[in-house]
């Protein structure tokens, strides 16, 4: 039986330690916290030195306005801070930093040296630590530094669990690009061990994220500017084609805040759903701005997450804007292999606000390595939803192969041109003109400046699945009776879900009400998902309700079963086609959204251009 202790007020030092083990984790988390002093301080430059990874040492120097001498022993006290005075502040907070722990909570596990001056002031002044009352005289430029050392230093319980150097370096790193990426405005210079390993001079966001995450994510990013009233998202998202294997490429921010938020993770996601191969993972660098009286950021120690007053209005912005990109084809051919330089990346809108304060070289022996162009858009409408009896046709769109035709080239209109003349048609045609069928699975396209070789299954599943999402939107969402109500056992907040959202479920096709005071009946679903296992499917929705206001499930659902349709409705493999088959798909797919990958998430084409294929065969060199 454990012993009881009278209650005691802690000690000061005890107490700083415990707020110490929320937000202070290993020396990344230290550095994000000067950071965001810093920036709350007006720096418009910031220096990093770190020694052993920042075990050692972590110090940060900025260019602010400082800190007078007799604040600097205030600054070290909890829950003292100079960037909120009231409850309607802190509701509405711009700035980086407001909790007033960082300081002292850093103090307490180290060695912790401040030094500031103020603009007016003859000289700076320094603190040593909490023990220090009144600081003295030192030597420095106007700004703040901050020294830490020997994290961890009298705690081996915490100390023993830090990693290596070079890993503890690299989660520094990490946490300064993250800052870096929300104020392009402020130049950033980090020193490991007195060598420079980043400057990154001020300048535009898209010079910002060029330098950050380099040329090989801009080239294979689409823009996004979206603004709606008091919200706004813009930034650069992967194309799906080029998702990655892991996470770490994944930076949102709100307000200028970097947040890890389970909402509008699964907004980015849904908005991929139908693009994403396998388990790949979406890359992005997005900046949501909203009104600071929409969300409330003092939910979590360490700031990393925030909850939104209207999340389902947020949720559905931020699907509706990424789907919207990612539903125009994302290629265009172009007529010279593309500039990859930083110049041809901006955003369609303007820059987010902030808080106040190519082909290698190639030999005949090595394989020709197709160019997956995503430059730009097929800058065409999509295709009018069918209805009615051409429901069916859907499931064979491309007329039956004939005799094979002689040796022409058809356009759009279905015209014939003599073969000598192919580059007229295909200056109006980004995907060109089919030449050929390649072992009854690809069709061979020549275009202006190059070729263009397609997977006549993926593509056609693509067209097919899109034009059957269309043509059930146009008629609503069928909705089927269940001749036997499926109940199951509910809470008391699922009851109240159904109560409060009957409307909502009536929309999306799910008819349920209470069948006792702790039970739930499912009386009419979709009619699409009237075989599937409708008790899973009422919970999830559910569950999105409560989470965020609305559900993403039955598309979900209705999307997979789509998918699973045209998947069998598409044209296989050994089929043969007659080109005029072949330009009927080309035409098609170039009137279809996200018609450059399947609804699995493959691509469908991949372009050559004549540079390429001179490099393959040493022309010119």
């Amino acid at each position: 039986m454990p012993v009881r202790h009278a209650i005691a007020a802690l000690p000061d030092l005890l107490v700083s330690q415990i707020a110490a083990g929320e937000v202070i984790e290993r020396p990344a988390s230290v550095l994000k916290e000067l950071l965001e002093n810093a920036l709350d301080a007006g720096a418009s430059n910031i220096e990093v030195r770190l020694e052993g990874g920042g075990i050692r040492r972590i110090a940060v120097t900025d260019d602010g306005h400082g800190i007078p001498p007799e604040e600097l022993a205030l600054a070290f006290t909890r829950h003292a801070t100079s960037k909120i005075r009231s409850l309607s502040e802190l509701e509405a907070v711009a700035s980086m930093g407001f909790r007033g722990e960082a300081l002292a909570s850093i103090a307490s596990v180290a060695r912790t040296a401040l030094r500031s001056r103020t603009a007016d002031a003859a000289h700076a002044w320094e603190l040593e630590g909490q023990n220090q009352q009144h600081p003295e005289a030192a030597s420095g430029n106007p700004g703040t530094t901050v020294d830490v050392r020997q994290l961890f230093d009298h705690i081996p319980a915490r100390r023993k669990f830090l990693r290596t150097e070079n890993t503890e370096y690299g989660h520094c790193v990490t946490a300064l690009e993250r800052i870096a990426l929300a104020r392009p405005d402020i130049g950033f210079r980090l020193f490991h061990n007195d060598k420079a390993t980043r400057h990154w001079r001020s300048g535009s966001i898209e010079q910002r994220i060029l330098d950050v995450l380099g040329e090989e994510f801009v080239s294979q990013s689409i823009n996004i500017g979206q603004t709606q009233g008091l919200i706004s998202l813009h930034g650069l998202i992967i194309r799906p084609a080029h998702a990655r294997s892991r996470t770490d490429q994944q930076f949102l921010y709100v307000n200028g805040r970097f947040i890890r938020d389970r909402l509008v993770s699964s907004a980015i996601r849904q908005a991929y759903s139908d693009v994403l191969h396998g388990d790949r993972q979406p890359a992005y660098a997005l900046y949501l701005n909203v009104d600071p009286n929409t969300v409330d950021v003092n939910v979590h120690p360490a700031k990393h997450e925030v909850r939104f007053r209207e999340s389902g209005a947020v949720y559905k912005f931020i699907v509706q804007t990424l789907n919207a990109e990612l539903a125009q084809s994302q290629a265009e051919h172009q007529s010279t292999a593309p500039d990859s330089s930083a110049s041809v990346m901006s955003f369609p809108a303007a820059s987010p606000s902030y808080p106040a304060g190519g082909m290698s070289s190639t030999t005949p022996s090595a394989p020709l390595q197709p160019s997956y162009r995503h430059q730009g858009r097929f800058d065409l409408q999509s295709s009018p939803a069918p209805a009615g009896e051409q429901w069916q046709k859907l499931y064979a769109p491309l007329p039956e192969a004939q005799a094979p035709a002689a040796f022409s080239e058809p356009t759009s209109a279905g015209a014939t041109l003599p073969a000598s003349e192919p580059g007229s048609a295909a200056e109006e045609l980004p995907l060109g003109i089919a030449i050929a069928q390649l072992h009854g699975i690809y069709i061979l396209s020549q275009t202006q400046h190059g070729m263009i070789l397609v997977d006549m299954h993926a593509a056609h599943e693509r067209v097919v699945y899109e034009q059957l999402k269309q043509a059930m939107d146009a008629r609503d969402l069928p909705c089927q009776e269940l001749l036997v109500p499926v109940v199951f056992q509910a809470s008391e907040t699922d009851l109240a879900l159904v109560e409060n959202h009957q409307e909502s479920l009536l929309e999306l096709g799910l008819k349920i009400n209470p069948a006792g005071p702790t039970a739930l009946a499912v009386r009419a679903v979709p009619a699409l998902l009237a075989r599937g296992d409708i008790e899973a499917l009422a919970r999830h929705v559910l569950q999105d309700l409560n989470n965020i206001g609305s559900s993403a499930q039955l598309t979900q659902q209705r999307n997979e079963l789509l998918a699973t349709m045209a998947c069998h409705g598409a044209i296989r493999a050994n089929r043969r086609l007659t080109l005029d088959e072949m330009n009927a798909l080309l035409r098609r797919m170039e009137n279809t959204d996200r018609a450059d990958l399947c609804n699995h998430g493959r691509p469908t084409w991949f372009y050559w251009s004549i540079a390429d294929l001179d490099k393959l065969f040493l022309r010119g060199q």
